[in-house]
């Protein structure tokens, strides 16, 4: 199996500007890309260096559950008229992350207004070719107010607007810190999988012991992590990548495995940046390459 890997772009990166950011990424042996933005001199960009579109961002992702109708109704068209440019432009999976206007709003409510607004959007993405990849980040605490990263709340949604277009990014980064089996989502939701992080989680046993799993701690909580675990990069984690690519080519994924840089320790500078895209890679292209 030959997957490609990409990656997202990390903020020191973006910096420097998307056709620098080609380069640099194609420079490392990255073959994909997930951008921000889709535009025709993007697109362009991408061609030139030999890179695939992985996914991209939706925008006005939080209105499509406001409280408001009006709000959400506008946010629904905008979404529709980025679905359809996304994919004039050889798109084909958009990236969502349903981290609602309230964050103290139930999950039970977002799921009402996911209900209502996806009905429009999933016919659009069927006649686009465009397929939604919705992301497990649980959101910010103490509220994890995310819609989508759990296996109880996938099916919910799946009943609720059942289009084949509408799909998960498959990121076990998530699943691992929250104590989810990540390699049973593949058997419940194998035809779900449209996108796929490269990140990973450390379980960290002492800081288990001196925090618990609420993150409440006299000192300060290091970058990406709340304590008991931190995100890191493919190979420092718990993830076992070689059973992960397994199943992906057992299913037939067609798309990326997108590095996504979350890892205190290649944050700060672009040049922390590259050298942890750089071990991600190396780590991943032993089992996708």
């Amino acid at each position: 199996m030959s997957t490609p890997i990409g990656a997202r772009i990390p903020p020191k990166l973006n910096a420097e500007g998307f056709e620098r950011v080609a380069e640099l990424l194609k420079g490392l042996g990255l073959s994909a890309i997930d951008v921000p933005t889709l535009t025709a001199d993007v697109a362009e960009i991408c061609r030139n260096n030999g890179l695939t579109i992985g996914s991209v961002d939706a925008h006005n992702v939080s209105q499509l559950l406001s409280r408001d109708s009006d709000v959400r109704q506008m946010a629904v068209e905008r979404i529709c008229v980025q679905i359809r440019e996304a994919s004039s432009l050889g798109a084909k999976v958009m990236f969502m992350c349903l981290v609602p206007e309230e964050r103290t709003q139930p999950i039970s409510e977002s799921l009402g207004y996911f209900e209502e607004t996806f009905a429009e959007i999933a016919p659009v993405c069927e006649a686009s070719g465009i397929r939604v990849a919705i992301e497990g980040w649980p959101g910010p605490g103490p509220n994890y107010p995310t819609l989508g990263y759990t296996p109880e709340v996938w099916r919910a949604m799946f009943r609720c607007v059942p289009s084949t277009a509408l799909g998960l990014c498959f990121d076990p980064s998530h699943l691992v810190r929250l104590g989810i089996d990540y390699l049973r989502v593949f058997d419940e939701f194998s035809t779900r999988i449209v996108h796929c992080h490269g990140k990973d989680t450390e379980l960290l046993p002492e800081q288990q012991y001196l925090y618990g799993t609420l993150a409440a701690r006299l000192d300060d909580t290091p970058g990406f992590s709340e304590g008991p675990w931190r995100y890191c990069i493919p190979g420092n984690g718990e993830v076992d990548w070689h059973r992960v690519a397994y199943r992906l080519d057992q299913i037939g994924y067609t798309g990326c495995v997108s590095i996504e840089l979350e890892d205190f320790r290649y944050w700060g500078t672009l040049e922390d940046e590259l050298r942890g895209i750089r071990k991600a890679h190396e780590h991943l292209v032993k089992h996708f390459g």
